[in-house]
């Protein structure tokens, strides 16, 4: 390693570094504002000027750019010199010249990386006695708030947005000495993940819009360390409370999943935890006056549960806990998945081929650093949409590193490696049913139905590994786009393969799994990994347990059962004639669950359910990377608790035990390890709930939170007790430990002089890298080197179609299809309407076009949608949005009629 020296101190760094990385890494404060550690340097600000000296006896030395300056062994440096200190102090007053100095009313006022820059540099006073440059400032929808007159020309919100996100609507404009950076027009930023601008931008131009509507300083907020609830990728997030509301969601720095950024579902689609839609009395029905004291709940569940015949339904949005804790109550034999049998079936598959071992489960970190991918049959771009995000990272990163080789330029002078790479790219194959906006930046892509697309991946597998079966009966086409792209996996080191089981196709998920393990060899390390449905659907697959259709099956046979389901709208995913029929027969139906849904209303009693903020409890991820989540407030209701807790006390009425209500979540898991082998680690997942640094517990509160005596004065002026949290290390107080926690329960990052999430710097092991300690989580999966795989031999035969008839899968969109996300208001503005797509061919043979009403009949449910017509999709195929509108419990790859509304 090198040894640099700073202000005559040495210091060894990482090699292949820039001075401020290097800097920032040992703990040395630099101030800047256009570099950021997955951008790259620009030296656009030229805040983070140094000293440079040729040897120890240079007493003069230059100012340079330290983040356009790399490491060399031997380098010398100082930050203190005083023409480096009067030329950062000279820049930051230059750039504040039009500065409208309004921190009082700015969003980002006391987190805002511009005043800690300022502080820093010793800017305290302003000359500039002119009249400022003023913008007018856009919409630019209901996400982001815009205040151009805050901008100090850093050009990260345009470098993010455009270079490493991909959006093509917000651009830089300039004219003589005015830079605007916005729309061409007023309008919706088009990228879902345009709720990262309030995060990149170290001012406050762009701003959270959503919390402007009930806001309050990001300092008053309680806050905890939490997982998106909204698909299976389980970005890591820090949540915010203030007077018992959720307010905010932030991004939590995890180095192996979502880094430093959320897409805008996962960031804004919150506000079910405030939605009036919310279960906030435990009801029985069938009563006088259904709403009940938690007395009387008691007794009834005691009589309801006591030698009573119970079978559980699971669900893949709750908690490992809370499906665990159901599996206990009603028994093993007993506990039912609360989704399909094609949903269970192709689920099932994905865990027994990550469980081998065989191939590596591959985070979204790997599939960055990757250098070529393939992506088999799946929408990640609206099912998954930070790995989409990832994918777009390793097409960008191949062709960086490709340019630095050759023109020996450092990787992460992103201005000069841009201009070297032009439009050169890194590998990507888009293989799916009716493509993404991914297919602008794929090498090749490739569509058509699912049984054609797993029969591609096949015939690539046999490319790559000639003991394989041929695919028989293909065309020269197909073949031809096998080759070409087998060919360049070979060459790649490190290729991943995605998929995922939203074409419902078994053989898809075969195919994926044959084409990475063929290319995982002692030299090439291959890695692999499958989109789910929902936060946990990993988490209840790895569970062994029947689908929803045994449970129906179950109760046809047999009388007078009490059924009881855990947070599963149930009619999302099941025909609605199957679910009638179902409660019908139920002699008894308990719902736990936070929202009244069409399932709640079925329920012949329904209890209150904490929501992720509410509680805590542990997520698995679709690489089975087990994360806890943790309770950010404790809800004024006394009854809204989490269901884990309330199966636990349902638990004791039955075997009429009187121990056990106070039983932390760990102790859930330590069981849930014993009895199932899969889950071996689980309890590791985060400190024990007493878990204390040097005798104190972690603050949810920063230490400049204040109010908190204000809050109640109109009910008592003397501060109440704090709450106290008996699940987990975390105190719902502001005093604490104040150093560098468990990664796992950093509850919000801050550091002395660091009040904006520039401070998440100082929890690294270096800027971009880990986490001290390691990244949260805990791999359930565990590669296998050297293991033999069993690959897959049977293939389907090519797609036909059929006459007067459509194979439908669903159309799944970024904001519109979250169970939970759509009682979010900004995001409610943002979901299309429902539709169904199908081919232009198709289109002519129904005579419709844009915009006509076509009927769906499927599960003798009769659907109007609008036509859309898809230039990508193959005859015979029908794409209808999922859960969105009146659509829902459609059995998705079954046939279906299409006819024209006349």
């Amino acid at each position: 390693m090198p040894t640099i020296y700073i202000d005559n101190k040495p210091y060894e760094v990482k090699a292949g570094k820039n001075l401020l990385e290097a800097c920032l890494a040992q703990g040395v404060d630099i101030p800047y504002f256009c570099w950021h550690p997955s951008l790259g340097s620009v030296g656009a600000c030229r805040q983070c000027a140094v000293k440079l000296f040729k040897d120890e006896n240079d007493t003069q030395g230059r100012l340079v750019m330290s983040c356009l300056e790399g490491v060399r062994d031997g380098l010398r440096l100082s930050v203190n010199d005083k023409m480096a200190k009067a030329f950062r102090e000279q820049i930051i007053e230059w750039l504040m010249t039009n500065h409208p100095h309004d921190c009082p009313v700015c969003d980002e006022g006391g987190s805002c990386h511009l005043q800690d820059m300022t502080v820093m540099t010793g800017h305290d006073y302003r000359h500039y006695d002119f009249k400022k440059r003023t913008y007018r400032n856009q919409y630019l929808g209901p996400l982001i708030h815009h205040e151009m007159n805050r901008c100090i020309q850093c050009y990260r919100c345009v470098r993010y947005y455009k270079d490493y996100a991909g959006g093509e609507d917000l651009n830089v404009f300039a004219a003589n000495n005015k830079v605007y950076f916005g729309r061409e027009k007023d309008g919706v930023l088009e990228s879902p993940f345009s709720g990262n601008l309030a995060e990149v931008c170290p001012t406050g131009v762009f701003t959270d819009k959503t919390l402007k509507e009930h806001y309050t300083r990001k300092w008053d907020l309680t806050m905890a360390p939490s997982v998106c609830q909204h698909c299976s990728v389980g970005c890591n997030t820090i949540a915010g409370e203030r007077y018992g509301e959720l307010r905010v969601i932030l991004n939590r720095y995890n180095g192996e999943v979502n880094g430093y950024f959320l897409c805008d579902r996962g960031r804004f689609g919150y506000e079910f935890v405030n939605d009036e839609n919310r279960v906030k009395q435990p009801v029985i029905r069938n009563r006088t006056s259904e709403a009940v004291t938690e007395p009387e709940l008691t007794t009834y569940l005691q009589t309801a549960m006591y030698n009573s015949k119970l079978i559980g339904i699971g669900s893949p949005r709750a908690a490992v806990e809370t499906n665990f804790a159901l599996q206990q109550l009603v028994g093993p034999g007993n506990f039912y998945k609360g989704i399909s049998e094609d949903e269970a079936y192709l689920t099932n598959k994905v865990v027994r081929i990550l469980e081998t071992g065989t191939v590596h489960s591959a985070s979204l970190k790997d599939i960055e650093q990757s250098d070529a991918v393939l992506i088999l049959g799946e929408d990640i771009w609206n099912t998954a949409p930070m790995m989409a995000l990832a994918v777009r990272q390793s097409v960008k990163k191949t062709a960086y590193s490709h340019a630095a080789e050759q023109s020996k330029l450092p990787i992460w002078h992103d201005a000069a490696i841009q201009e070297f790479v032009q439009e050169e790219k890194g590998f990507l194959a888009n293989i799916t049913v009716a493509g993404s906006p991914l297919d602008g930046i794929a090498a090749y892509t490739a569509y058509g139905a699912p049984d054609n697309l797993a029969r591609l991946g096949f015939a690539i597998a046999h490319e790559l590994n000639t003991s394989l079966p041929v695919v028989s009966n293909v065309d020269d086409d197909l073949i031809n786009k096998a080759k070409s792209i087998a060919a360049v996996l070979l060459k790649a080191k490190k290729p991943v393969i995605v998929s995922g089981i939203s074409c419902y196709s078994e053989g898809v998920i075969e195919a994926a799994f044959n084409i990475a393990a063929s290319l995982n060899t002692a030299e090439r390390k291959a890695a692999i990994c499958y989109a789910l449905p929902a936060c946990n659907s990993m988490g209840l697959g790895m569970m062994n347990a029947p689908s929803f259709d045994h449970a129906v099956t179950r109760l046809q046979r047999e009388q007078d059962m009490t059924v009881v389901i855990v947070e599963n709208d149930l009619y999302r995913d099941i025909s609605s004639s199957v679910l009638d029929t179902f409660f019908s027969k139920a002699a008894n139906i308990i719902v736990l669950d936070s929202l009244h849904n069409r399932t709640t209303e079925k329920a012949n009693v329904l209890i209150p359910a904490a929501t992720f903020a509410e509680g805590d409890g542990t997520m698995v991820n679709y690489e089975g990377r087990a994360q806890r989540f943790f309770q950010v407030f404790m809800p004024a209701n006394p009854f809204i608790r989490e269901s884990w807790k309330w199966l636990k006390e349902m638990n004791l009425y039955k075997t009429q035990g009187s121990n056990g209500h106070n039983q932390p979540p760990e102790e859930l898991l330590e069981k849930l390890e014993s009895t199932s082998h899969q889950f071996e680690g689980i309890s590791k997942v985060t400190p024990p709930h007493d878990f204390t640094i040097h005798g104190e517990r972690i603050p949810r509160e920063p230490h400049r939170y204040s109010g908190r005596t204000a809050m109640l004065a109109n009910l008592n002026v003397s501060e109440p007790k704090p709450m106290q949290d008996n699940d987990s290390p975390l105190s719902f107080t502001m005093e604490g430990f104040k150093g560098i926690q468990p990664s796992i329960a950093i509850p919000f990052f801050w550091s002395p002089g660091w009040n904006s999430v520039q401070s998440v710097t100082k929890y690294q092991e270096e800027p971009g890298g880990h986490l001290r300690g390691g990244d949260p989580g805990v791999k359930l999966f565990h590669d296998r080197q050297g293991s033999e795989p069993s690959f897959f031999k049977g293939m389907p035969e090519s797609f036909a179609e059929r006459p007067e008839k459509w194979l439908v899968l669903p159309q799944y969109h970024v904001l519109g299809s979250g169970e939970l996300s759509i009682y979010t208001k900004a995001l409610e503005e943002l979901t299309p309407s429902p539709s169904v797509s199908l081919s232009q061919q198709d289109a002519n043979r129904l005579n419709v076009q844009n915009g006509d009403m076509l009927q769906v009949n499927a599960d003798a449910k009769k659907y109007l949608l609008a036509v859309t017509i898809n230039k990508n999709l193959c005859n015979g195929v029908v794409l209808v949005s999922a859960g969105l509108g009146e659509v829902e419990g459609m059995s998705w790859g079954s046939w279906v009629k299409v006819s024209r509304c006349e």
